[in-house]
């Protein structure tokens, strides 16, 4: 089983000592996003747990726990994203310069095979035009790309409540030329997550965020997994499980899907405790806790090659 952390809220930012504790207890329970009262036991048995992967826009809370995550012996690598907005888009993130340090903090102790550069979602208006994005990209990349095997980038979705528009096809490759000429100039491997735009001509490719591949080097055998049914059908990512809930980040990203309100989630955020066993409060007792099961993706079939 590979475990997301997750892509509806920044759990390494704001939950790090709950996730910690999750571990040591062995499980985690997780409400339906649309049902509070359908409940799922998730085991996070180190027998089932293929690898984290740990998505976040600020990981620094992270780093005094890793040596316990280590220790329990689980594989797991970052999703990091730096976009260089800036407060005004993103009130309640560490600045672009502490951002980039914490990458290579992270990538000097882990390795940079498990530091992935997410520089997303790109916004292209009058106030965030090519240029702006392009000169932030060529920062990054200047301090990054000897911590990182490559980037990831995308474009914003229009979603309902949405104040940004999806750019239009030729502004798509407009900035992804310039965006793969940076990179190229830096020997930095470019990649789109789930955009149904072709950008290959430009040297573009499509990325598996929750990568099969770089999951079994990682771990050291093959795996047994599909592609994602439930994620949008260009997004290239394997099977998972999100043990996060939606409207519980506090980063206050005016471009963000997942979180509805700032000031709801603050006041779940209120209600966290890290002993619970959810990611918010505690179970009501009017719950249905169903068992989710769970099993590690091994693949334990013979190859010819394995006799070669």
């Amino acid at each position: 089983m590979i475990v997301s952390v997750s892509r509806r809220t920044d759990i390494p930012a704001l939950y790090p000592q709950w996730f910690v504790n999750r571990l040591l207890a062995g499980e985690v329970l997780v409400p339906n996003p649309y049902n509070r009262k359908k409940v799922s036991r998730i085991s996070l048995s180190r027998d089932v747990v293929d690898c984290f992967v740990f998505w976040s826009k600020n990981p620094e809370p992270m780093i005094p726990y890793l040596r316990m995550i280590d220790m329990l012996e689980y594989p797991y690598y970052f999703e990091m994203t730096i976009t260089g907005y800036g407060k005004e888009m993103e009130p309640n993130l560490p600045s672009t310069e502490e951002s980039i340090a914490t990458f290579i903090l992270l990538s000097e102790r882990l390795g940079k095979e498990r530091m992935d550069f997410r520089f997303d979602p790109i916004i292209l208006n009058e106030k965030y035009p090519l240029s702006y994005h392009l000169e932030q990209f060529d920062m990054m990349c200047e301090w990054l790309h000897r911590y990182t095997t490559r980037c990831i980038f995308s474009f914003v979705d229009p979603y309902k409540g949405s104040r940004f528009l999806e750019p239009e096809p030729e502004e798509m490759e407009a900035a992804a030329s310039g965006l793969a000429k940076i990179a190229a100039k830096y020997g930095l491997p470019l990649y789109t997550c789930a955009e149904k735009i072709n950008l290959e001509k430009y040297g573009v490719g499509h990325a598996a965020c929750i990568d099969k591949g770089k999951i079994e080097r990682l771990v050291g055998y093959k795996l047994d997994v599909k592609k994602d049914s439930g994620q949008r059908r260009e997004c290239g990512c394997y099977e998972s499980v999100d043990i996060g809930m939606y409207d519980t980040c506090i980063h206050g990203c005016r471009y963000c899907y997942a979180t509805g309100s700032l000031e709801g989630a603050r006041k779940k955020h209120d209600l966290h405790d890290p002993q619970s066993p959810i990611l918010i409060g505690n179970l009501q007792g009017d719950e249905i806790v169903t068992e989710r099961k769970t099993y590690l993706a091994k693949d334990n079939q013979l190859s010819l090659f394995d006799f070669m």
